[in-house]
């Protein structure tokens, strides 16, 4: 079969579009034959070997693991033994690790939702990883009905469903994005946009119940300061650097938790099947949309994240692989 393929950390020129043995489905494993696949930041964190600290689970001077790819959609080929819920034909998305820019992937049997027959293959693929970490943000921040929620970060593959979740939440959403993307942010639900290139929102005087930092572009004393008394600051990302990237923010938020009036929380989302398929019948039903801004073919996966790394896209990318080519 083919598949994304990369032997060192590197550029998108080390990714190689090549034949790899096709993997087989295990104990509680189902064997996917992927027709489309999306873009996360995570996949681009692996090329590259990037933050370096990563490098301790992915292999030091090389990656372990030789095909990139996280978030699939496609119809179960197979099933491994103790599988109940799917069967040859099915459709389904879900969240692999790594090995999902291919035309077939294993992926545990609880980490799979069933795909609606009204959402695409190209639709589903955009929901693990990034729509499961806005969802499980919102959460986490408890956003209900009347909640002030800032989203910074919003025109991203997880900013785009945070600012949906957060309005079907029933929550006033506030989002900073550049100004390129107001209007996409407005059109999906944002009350109010703020220009982070004109306004600095932590000196707006505005304050907020929620933030959900998908960003992590200011001070974390900044962040603060726009939250009310009891306000909770849920992080997914920070400015390290190269060699820690988000795990000091990370770590300082779990360190000054216990001493503040704030609840700082880090998102560390995981793979749940079940919260899946809740987004895959909001799709359905027309209540979350996902923002594509473009499909290529699996093929043009360095193509892909060349431009993803040069232009900041709004929503996420997908990759898409021909049906009748896998084999």
């Amino acid at each position: 079969m083919k598949a994304i393929v990369y032997d060192r950390y590197g550029a998108p020129e080390v990714l190689r579009y090549t034949d790899v043995e096709r993997p087989t489905a295990g104990a509680g494993e189902v064997l996917v034959r992927v027709r489309a696949a999306s873009l996360n930041f995570g996949d681009r964190a692996a090329m590259r070997g990037e933050p370096g600290a990563i490098r301790l689970a992915m292999g030091l001077r090389r990656p372990r693991t030789r095909v990139l790819g996280r978030a699939v959609a496609g119809t179960v080929e197979a099933v491994g033994p103790g599988v109940t819920r799917f069967h040859p034909g099915d459709g389904v998305f879900g969240e692999v690790s790594q090995k999902g820019f291919a035309e077939f992937a294993v992926a545990k049997e609880k980490h799979l939702a069933a795909k609606p027959a009204e959402v695409s293959f190209e639709r589903a693929a955009t929901l693990p990883v990034a729509a499961g970490t806005a969802l499980q943000g919102i959460r986490l921040g408890q956003v209900g009905a009347g909640t002030r929620l800032l989203v910074n970060g919003a025109s991203g593959g997880v900013g785009t469903f945070a600012v949906q979740l957060g309005k079907a939440a029933g929550a006033h959403v506030t989002a900073t994005c550049s100004g390129r993307n107001r209007d996409l942010v407005r059109s999906i639900g944002a009350d109010r946009v703020v220009d982070y290139t004109i306004d600095d929102v932590t000196r707006s005087g505005s304050i907020f119940d929620v933030v959900l930092d998908l960003a992590g572009d200011k001070p974390l004393a900044a962040m603060r300061r726009v939250l009310a008394p009891r306000g909770r600051y849920i992080a997914s990302f920070g400015s390290g650097g190269k060699v820690l990237g988000p795990m000091p923010r990370l770590l300082g938020l779990m360190m000054l938790a216990p001493f503040v009036s704030h609840r700082l929380r880090p998102l560390a989302a995981t793979p749940k099947g079940a919260e899946l398929a809740e987004l895959g019948a909001m799709v359905a039903a027309g209540t979350l949309d996902p923002v594509i801004e473009q499909t290529r073919p699996l093929s043009e996966t360095a193509d892909a994240i060349r431009f993803v790394e040069e232009h900041h896209p709004r929503g996420k990318f997908v990759l898409t692989v021909d049906s009748g080519a896998a084999g």
